[in-house]
């Protein structure tokens, strides 16, 4: 299996910045594309930012010019920078990557599965 640690959630003040940070471990062959959604209560989970295993990047409408996804290939943790926050980014942010287990491999069956962090709340308030 993969666990996805995230961290650097928390309280900020309109205009300021945040740091997430999610680690992937366990039973990793490799990992596609890495991505953060975000959720507030009564709503869907939309998308943030994802970045592919060549780095190709994508953003959610009301994130774009603002937040920066960014991975490191050899810690295998993906980031989002999060600049100019307002209060409408308040939410929890979920980690997400496309990845293909070691015992997938060794079993013949390398089809790539999709995991979930447990969420960070991102609180943005005067």
């Amino acid at each position: 299996q993969v666990q996805l640690v995230e961290s650097g959630g928390g309280l900020v003040q309109p205009g300021g910045s945040l740091r997430l940070s999610c680690a992937a471990a366990g039973d990793i062959f490799s990992i596609n594309a890495m991505g953060w959604y975000r959720q507030t209560p009564g709503k869907q989970r939309e998308l943030v930012a994802t970045i592919s295993s060549s780095a190709t990047t994508n953003y959610g409408d009301s994130v774009k010019d603002r937040f920066t996804i960014s991975r490191d290939y050899a810690k295998k943790t993906v980031y989002l920078e999060m600049n100019s926050l307002k209060p409408e980014d308040t939410a929890v942010y979920y980690c997400h990557v496309f990845a293909i287990t070691r015992t997938q491999v060794m079993e013949g069956r390398a089809t790539e599965y999709d995991y979930w962090g447990q969420g960070t709340q991102v609180t943005v308030s005067s």
